[in-house]
């Protein structure tokens, strides 16, 4: 949202017609009260004035008037400021607020990753938008080996920070133009477009390479792997929770291999298929 510029007078009335409309009636009842209180108690020489009903205003009356009337303007139009003011700082902190929601909305707080959401969204889109010919779009799911363990012996907060030491890794084995997305957990998500079946496995194995070496944290190093599970679209699947289902198969084949490992759903189905497993 772009931030509201600085607002007129006549815009801030315009705003507020009836807070304006009040307070011109009470300034105008406070200065016609300055004017008769100033007759009744003759305090420029008013009583005198009615022998000479042709008598100028004294510079001593015109000031005390100019001064009332400069008072009752200046407070009219501080106040119309003011709440014009208070409006502008209400957007921005509403601007503000937004945009933070929306971060929330689509974003991993520790990772700051891109969420299922986004993912889900991106993949959705590259359905309705068919690969270039001879190509696919490449959904790998990825899910770590060993770090329940880390989380085990060393507590959460050494888990986090093996999950951003990896995330990091993984950032660079990713294609600039991939979408890389954290799923929860320990899983995380890549949607490539437009690669052949070499491309994509030239992908996973990057991820794999990543973790080539033990990842520190916490004082101590972590030997961390990677089950990655790999789908096609549209071979593999020509809905956004077909090519998830898929992958997700792939990737539990995967977890059963030993070490880190990439397995595409075309040799899980060559094979006949595989029942999910219940745990990882």
């Amino acid at each position: 949202m772009k931030p509201a510029g600085p607002k007129t007078v006549i815009q801030a009335i315009a705003e507020h017609p009836w807070s304006s409309l009040r307070d011109f009636a009470v300034l105008s009842a406070i200065m016609i009260f300055a004017v008769l209180m100033a007759q009744h108690y003759d305090i420029f020489g008013f009583i005198e004035s009615l022998a000479y009903p042709s008598r100028e205003i004294s510079p001593a009356e015109a000031v005390m008037l100019g001064g009332i009337g400069a008072a009752c303007v200046w407070t009219f139009i501080s106040r119309r400021l003011r709440e014009a003011g208070s409006d502008a700082a209400g957007a921005d902190i509403l601007a503000s607020e937004m945009h933070a929601l929306r971060v929330l909305a689509m974003q991993d707080p520790l990772t700051s990753l891109p969420n299922r959401r986004v993912l889900l969204d991106a993949l959705d889109m590259a359905t309705k938008l068919p690969p270039m010919e001879g190509r696919s779009h490449a959904v790998f799911l990825l899910d770590l080996n060993g770090f329940k363990g880390v989380n085990d012996r060393y507590g959460h907060a050494v888990g986090d920070e093996v999950l951003k030491a990896v995330v990091a890794r993984f950032r660079h084995a990713a294609r600039r133009n991939d979408v890389f997305a954290r799923l929860g957990g320990d899983e995380f998500a890549v949607l490539s477009r437009d690669v052949d079946e070499i491309d994509a496995r030239a992908i996973g194995d990057r991820f794999i390479g990543a973790l080539g070496h033990s990842v520190r944290a916490g004082g101590a190093t972590h030997a961390i792997g990677v089950a990655i599970g790999a789908a096609l679209f549209p071979e593999d699947g020509d809905t956004v929770e077909k090519i998830m289902r898929h992958a997700d198969v792939a990737m539990y084949r995967a977890k059963s291999n030993e070490g880190s490992s990439l397995v595409f759903f075309r040799s899980v189905a060559a094979e006949g298929g595989i029942v999910r497993k219940a745990t990882a």
